[in-house]
């Protein structure tokens, strides 16, 4: 099962970023060609039935994958970074954090409206960073058709932020 594969293989590290996070390192999956080949194909039997036409990748960690995704399902990959990384014309969503804020961006012309998108990140945790992207999406006139996460921290119900874009919320490892 590729849940209990990515478990024996995500790396623990307490404290991190700040004193009392036990952080979830993915890392350590990178080293494992056919385990990420796996979690990639996991994840596009997954959604199949969503009929998207890109995925967007949330800085950085949500590239990783992201982008292996977009091209086995032969659709764009779109980067959704941090404020000031991309090139071209963008929006930004600004979302509060525990410790402040932080903006995120996408470039203008990412996608034409009416695009079905699926957002990816590697971890859910509390939920505002993805429901910010969230906001970008539609911002844009796509159409959220789903999310999708290495991992999910349940007891932190990031999913309830999610729901006003979409009930699909595919994850592989839950906590």
């Amino acid at each position: 099962m590729i849940e209990a594969a990515i478990k024996q293989v995500i790396r623990d590290v307490p404290d991190f970023p700040k004193p009392g996070i036990l952080f979830k390192d993915i890392t350590p999956v990178l080293k494992d060609p056919k385990l990420c080949t796996a979690i990639v194909e996991a994840f596009a039997e997954a959604v199949k039935e969503l009929k998207i036409d890109a995925v967007a990748g949330i800085e950085s960690r949500g590239f990783l994958f992201g982008l292996m995704l977009a091209n086995r399902l032969n659709i764009p990959f779109v980067p959704i970074r941090k404020k000031g990384k991309l090139p071209a014309e963008t929006i930004s969503e600004t979302y509060d954090l525990e410790y402040g804020t932080a903006t995120i961006e996408i470039h203008r012309d990412a996608f034409v409206p009416g695009t079905k998108v699926l957002i990816h990140d590697d971890l859910l945790a509390t939920g505002g960073t993805v429901e910010a992207a969230a906001k970008l999406v539609t911002q844009l006139g796509g159409e959220v058709a789903g999310f999708s996460f290495i991992i999910a921290l349940g007891f932190l119900k990031g999913e309830e932020k999610l729901t006003n874009f979409s009930d699909k919320l595919v994850t592989l490892v839950n906590y």
